[in-house]
């Protein structure tokens, strides 16, 4: 018994240590390497920290979003109203600073508005019980035609250098953009919540279904609408960022930002279906969308290419799960079926009230007799 026991405590590590670098997180990793490794041989200067440089810069504001999208997914909803929401806190941006607002006052007051715009969201889903999918769609709308409001057809371009110039700043000569500290540090933040405390598990009990989501102790509608708040955040701070990266500010600006961003989330693994997906997982996607656009870039590939890459992978990264799981219950199922003995069909009881069956060998005696029937006969 205690040889038994000692071999399964050997064998939980080694399984798990399996697991961990065979799932779809890990699968996106190793595709990413092999990706940047292709890209480096074929693509003239893709490896060079100036490519390192402007690919994140472009990478940032898809990786910040698909965090929380992260867990808005996992928990079996969705939010398509990021990018307008981005295009809402740029026009403000732009609008405030043109009418005198310092830069502090007017980023502070665009984080207002994308958590008021979270907010709405999580109470027309969580509150109200109104589908996530029909709520963002409409104020996918709703938010961008507020932004056409807010600044109209105009641009805004005139912002403080040393804020233009710090967004898109590097470290040293690695060309690693100052500003992927604070990603990184969204990126764990969001991972932590996810993976290590009650509340990230309750987003797969969740994702699974509300009573689960309950049993485990998580109020659902409290948790759905502080998610959709925290995307308001995120996005209204990626708005600010796309506008001083690009030192423009418009009501267009980040549109069909969300298309890449859901794609980026789903093609890590995240089940769209939710309770199912990792944080590592999307960010190695999120990367690997960035390294192909980039390098299809720099290869003088038109931009309609880039849109079709896009929508492939987003269609892939749905269709493939579903694919997987088909061939895995197909084999499953041949297995259980090899497993079974070789045997007839079962005997079937006789219906209630039928009479019972009478056999053959009732009817029709055999030729040959019992040896004790023939010893009767004998003596008679």
């Amino acid at each position: 018994m205690s040889e038994t026991i000692a071999a399964e405590t050997a064998e939980r590590p080694s399984s798990r240590l399996r697991a961990l670098l065979l799932n779809r997180g890990a699968a996106m990793v190793y595709v990413l390497i092999v990706a940047v490794l292709l890209a480096s041989i074929s693509i003239d200067r893709f490896a060079s920290p100036l490519t390192v440089g402007f690919l994140l810069l472009d990478v940032i504001p898809v990786l910040l979003i698909a965090m929380p999208m992260t867990l808005i997914i996992v928990s079996g909803e969705i939010d398509l109203s990021v990018a307008s929401i981005v295009g809402l806190s740029s026009a403000t941006l732009g609008v405030l600073w043109a009418d005198g607002w310092s830069m502090p006052a007017a980023m502070a007051a665009c984080v207002v508005v994308g958590v008021v715009a979270g907010a709405v969201n999580g109470f027309l889903i969580a509150i109200v019980g109104l589908p996530s999918l029909a709520v963002t769609i409409g104020t996918l709308a709703l938010f961008r035609g507020l932004a056409l409001v807010v600044i109209g057809d105009d641009a805004v371009a005139d912002f403080p250098r040393e804020y233009t110039r710090f967004a898109i700043s590097k470290i040293g000569a690695t060309g690693i953009p100052v500003v992927m500290l604070g990603v990184v540090a969204v990126v764990v933040l969001f991972g932590v919540v996810l993976h290590l405390t009650s509340f990230g598990r309750g987003l797969y009990a969740l994702g699974h279904s509300r009573e689960a989501a309950r049993f485990v102790g998580i109020d659902v509608d409290r948790a759905k609408f502080w998610l959709y708040v925290a995307a308001g955040v995120v996005s209204a701070v990626v708005g600010i960022y796309w506008t001083l990266r690009y030192s423009s500010a418009r009501s267009d600006n980040a549109t069909g930002l969300e298309l890449t961003v859901i794609a980026g989330v789903l093609l890590g693994g995240v089940s769209i279906f939710g309770g199912r997906g990792t944080v590592p997982g999307v960010v190695a996607a999120v990367l690997l969308i960035g390294t192909l656009n980039y390098g299809l870039r720099l290869d003088r590939v038109s931009d309609v290419v880039l849109i079709i890459v896009t929508g492939t992978l987003l269609i892939a990264s749905v269709l493939g799960p579903r694919v997987g799981e088909a061939i895995g219950r197909v084999r499953h199922e041949r297995r259980v079926r090899a497993a079974l003995p070789a045997a007839g069909p079962p005997p079937q009881a006789p219906a209630e009230g039928a009479a019972p069956a009478i056999s053959l060998e009732s009817l029709h005696p055999s030729s040959d007799p019992a040896p004790g029937a023939a010893n009767e006969r004998k003596q008679r």
